[in-house]
């Protein structure tokens, strides 16, 4: 044997004997001396889990919580070996760089025994002096077989654990799913049922007291009253709707008087006042105002066009309004006979709850008192007005005449205010030209050569304490629609009749 295969063999048991000792001082030792760090399962437990667990725990109904437990327990072992490993893998290292270092020095010291000494001596006890500083000292020793297979059961553990934690949550998503599919379904429940009960509120006379009434004193805010409001507006139409298609009109013989009639200016008490509110309308009504900046434009369908601007006056909305039409196949003093007449007024007016003519002034000037039905929560109101039917002649041969009717607020001791409605204040004007084209040759003028121009204005103060975006918002969609309904209405009563210019 020469001295490179005794070096090779002293190092070899020299090493052998320093893991032992590692082994037995460790704490984490051979596959016997592994303990539980506070876990549910030991890691001799965790050595067989990759074989029992899938089955067993699973069976034994472990929660996830438990799992992930177990996942934390075999984090925090699996990083204490991981450091045991490294210690002993900087061992191994530290023990080769001394071997390589001490190599050089050891072929001559063989040298020299081989020529010192003969080959029967005992060159053992040599051997284990002279690798004994070959070991490494102060560093303790480890099992790097036990190590291995606790590393192996560790991680055999972490994976098993973990596969069951995607069993569990997989088998939990279902239910999970339905419960969420659950509660969806109950959120949809009770938001249905809240908007069913918001509209059964909305559609009832009150909410238990005046409180929550139009008044000083409202509890309701002006998104609750605007809602209320739209809400009731909306369930009188529908009933308008349906008494409109069973209504049978009567055909009412209603007397035309002479065109000269509504020329005069009269003699009753109020022919003063009916003649300046004419002349105000004639000269102020009829101005362009779309090029006014202090007139919005809010509405514009065709050949109608809805003007406002805003005025308030104490907190109360009294916004003039001005609306423009052109209506086919109908004149000016028919449109205007229509609006006055009362004979006609319930078959176009849907607002009105009840009216009475208090006063004939003339042939062509009443006092009326009406009611209009209650839009819930705003109180109800009334109004007394004196209603006008007037012809202008026109100053220019090449202007058509002038029909209007001018309605406007009066007191009469046969209807004082009362208490159950809250009396409006109006000054209203439907100011109506003829335009004609003329015929092709000899034909006579018929329904499809006449147009009847339409200027539209009202100034209403609506009393009460119903807030301001209310009153626009219903202003803005009640004006055009009254307008449509009201001018409709006269092309159906005209149609087949004589033009009555």
């Amino acid at each position: 044997m020469n001295a490179r295969s005794v070096m090779d063999a002293g190092r070899k048991d020299g090493q052998d004997k320093k893991l032992s000792r590692i082994g037995a001082e460790s704490g984490y030792g051979s596959e016997s001396s592994l303990r539980r760090h506070g876990s549910m399962l030991s890691l001799t437990s965790a050595a067989s889990a990759l074989s029992s667990t899938s089955t067993s725990s699973f069976k034994k109904g472990y929660r996830l919580r438990e799992k992930l437990a177990e996942m934390e327990t075999f984090r925090d072992i699996l990083c204490r070996q991981v450091d045991t490993l490294q210690k002993y893998f900087d061992s191994c290292a530290d023990v080769v760089s001394k071997d390589e270092f001490q190599r050089d020095g050891e072929e001559d010291e063989d040298e020299f025994l081989t020529a010192a000494r003969p080959d029967g001596e005992n060159n053992n006890g040599s051997k284990e002096k002279l690798f004994s500083s070959a070991n490494p000292k102060g560093t303790n020793g480890i099992d790097f077989k036990g190590e291995a297979i606790t590393f192996k059961a560790t991680t055999a553990g972490i994976l098993s654990t973990l596969s069951h934690c995607i069993e569990l949550m997989v088998k939990r998503e279902d239910s999970w799913q339905k419960r969420l599919d659950r509660e969806l379904e109950k959120r949809r429940r009770v938001e249905d049922a809240y908007k069913s009960a918001l509209n059964e509120l909305k559609k009832k006379s009150h909410y238990g007291g005046p409180d929550y009434e139009e008044g000083p004193n409202s509890l309701i805010n002006e998104d609750e009253f605007y809602d209320a409001v739209e809400a009731e507006l909306d369930r009188q139409d529908k009933i308008e709707e349906q008494c409109h298609s069973e209504k049978i009109r009567k055909p009412y013989l209603s007397p035309v008087p002479p065109g000269d009639v509504f020329s005069v200016i009269g003699t009753h008490r109020f022919a003063n006042k009916v003649e300046e509110m004419v002349q105000n309308h004639m000269t102020y009504s009829l101005q362009d105002v779309g090029g006014d900046a202090n007139w919005q434009l809010v509405i514009e369908e065709g050949d109608m066009k809805v003007y406002r601007r805003e005025v308030e006056e104490n907190g109360i909305v009294l916004d003039p309004l001005k609306a423009t039409h052109n209506v086919k196949g109908v004149t000016g003093h028919e449109v205007c006979h229509y609006f006055w007449d009362t004979n006609f007024r319930m078959d176009w007016e849907s607002t009105i709850e009840n009216f009475n003519v208090v006063e004939t002034l003339s042939d062509n000037a009443i006092i009326v008192y009406q009611t209009h039905k209650r839009v819930w929560p705003a109180s109800q109101r009334d109004v007394l007005y004196l209603s006008a039917i007037r012809k202008v002649h026109a100053t220019n041969e090449n202007d058509p005449d002038t029909w209007l009717v001018c309605n406007f607020s009066v007191e009469h001791d046969k209807a004082l205010p009362t208490n159950r409605c809250v009396r409006a204040k109006i000054n209203v004007a439907m100011i109506c030209q003829t335009l004609v084209s003329p015929p092709e040759g000899d034909r006579e003028i018929s329904r499809d050569n006449i147009l009847c121009k339409i200027t539209y204005v009202a100034n209403v103060n609506p009393g009460g304490w119903a807030p301001a975006s209310v009153l626009r918002a219903v202003a803005k969609r009640e004006y055009p629609k009254f307008l449509k309904r009201f001018t409709t209405y006269v092309q159906e009563k005209t149609t087949g009749k004589p033009i009555l210019f």
